[in-house]
Protein backbone atom coordinates (compact mmCIF):
# COMPACT_ATOMS: atom_id res chain seq x y z
CA UNK A 1 0.00 0.00 0.00
CA UNK A 2 1.20 3.77 -0.72
CA UNK A 3 0.24 6.72 1.41
CA UNK A 4 1.12 10.27 1.08
CA UNK A 5 2.11 12.07 3.86
CA UNK A 6 3.08 15.53 5.44
CA UNK A 7 6.28 15.73 7.95
CA UNK A 8 5.89 18.15 10.54
CA UNK A 9 10.03 18.19 12.42
CA UNK A 10 9.93 18.88 15.95
CA UNK A 11 6.63 18.45 16.97
CA UNK A 12 6.07 18.10 20.81
CA UNK A 13 5.31 14.10 20.16
CA UNK A 14 5.38 11.59 17.14
CA UNK A 15 1.35 11.26 15.67
CA UNK A 16 -0.46 10.78 12.83
CA UNK A 17 -3.07 13.09 11.38
CA UNK A 18 -6.32 12.26 9.12
CA UNK A 19 -5.73 15.85 6.87
CA UNK A 20 -9.17 16.99 5.59
CA UNK A 21 -9.52 16.91 1.61
CA UNK A 22 -8.56 20.45 -0.02
CA UNK A 23 -9.75 21.35 -3.41
CA UNK A 24 -8.30 20.03 -6.49
CA UNK A 25 -6.39 17.40 -4.20
CA UNK A 26 -7.32 13.57 -5.70
CA UNK A 27 -6.13 11.70 -2.66
CA UNK A 28 -5.93 12.13 0.59
CA UNK A 29 -2.97 13.25 2.78
CA UNK A 30 -1.54 12.04 6.22
CA UNK A 31 -0.01 14.72 8.65
CA UNK A 32 2.93 13.10 10.57
CA UNK A 33 4.34 15.14 13.73
CA UNK A 34 7.44 14.02 14.37
CA UNK A 35 9.73 15.18 17.38
CA UNK A 36 13.05 14.06 14.81
CA UNK A 37 14.51 17.15 13.69
CA UNK A 38 15.25 17.50 9.95
CA UNK A 39 18.79 17.02 10.16
CA UNK A 40 20.79 14.21 8.50
CA UNK A 41 17.90 12.44 7.47
CA UNK A 42 16.81 12.04 11.54
CA UNK A 43 13.23 12.81 10.77
CA UNK A 44 13.04 10.40 7.53
CA UNK A 45 14.36 7.86 9.80
CA UNK A 46 11.93 8.40 12.27
CA UNK A 47 9.21 8.19 10.05
CA UNK A 48 10.44 4.56 8.49
CA UNK A 49 10.40 3.41 12.43
CA UNK A 50 7.35 5.20 13.63
CA UNK A 51 5.16 3.26 10.95
CA UNK A 52 7.24 0.06 11.09
CA UNK A 53 6.86 0.05 14.71
CA UNK A 54 3.11 0.98 14.84
CA UNK A 55 2.26 -1.71 12.15
CA UNK A 56 4.37 -4.57 13.70
CA UNK A 57 6.34 -4.71 10.24
CA UNK A 58 9.96 -4.89 9.53
CA UNK A 59 11.81 -1.73 9.09
CA UNK A 60 12.62 -3.21 5.71
CA UNK A 61 9.33 -3.37 4.45
CA UNK A 62 8.67 0.57 4.78
CA UNK A 63 10.17 2.29 2.00
CA UNK A 64 10.67 5.86 1.12
CA UNK A 65 9.44 6.53 -1.96
CA UNK A 66 9.91 10.29 -2.95
CA UNK A 67 10.12 13.25 -0.99
CA UNK A 68 13.25 12.58 0.84
CA UNK A 69 14.15 16.21 1.57
CA UNK A 70 11.05 17.54 1.03
CA UNK A 71 7.85 17.53 3.70
CA UNK A 72 5.76 15.69 1.57
CA UNK A 73 6.50 12.33 1.01
CA UNK A 74 5.05 9.06 -0.80
CA UNK A 75 5.57 5.88 1.44
CA UNK A 76 4.86 1.82 0.51
CA UNK A 77 4.02 -0.48 3.44
CA UNK A 78 4.85 -3.27 1.66
CA UNK A 79 2.55 -6.24 2.70
CA UNK A 80 -0.18 -3.91 4.61
CA UNK A 81 -3.56 -3.79 4.16
CA UNK A 82 -5.94 -1.15 3.68
CA UNK A 83 -7.87 -2.19 6.38
CA UNK A 84 -4.71 -2.95 8.67
CA UNK A 85 -3.14 0.63 7.97
CA UNK A 86 -6.72 2.44 8.89
CA UNK A 87 -7.09 0.07 12.09
CA UNK A 88 -3.36 1.30 13.15
CA UNK A 89 -4.38 5.31 12.13
CA UNK A 90 -7.27 5.54 14.00
CA UNK A 91 -5.32 4.05 17.19
CA UNK A 92 -6.87 0.52 17.93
Amino acid sequence: MKIKIRVQPRAKRNRLIKMNRQAGQLEDEWKLQLTAPPVDGKANQACIEFFARGLGIPRSRVRLLSGEKSRHKLLELDGVSEAEFLRFAAGD
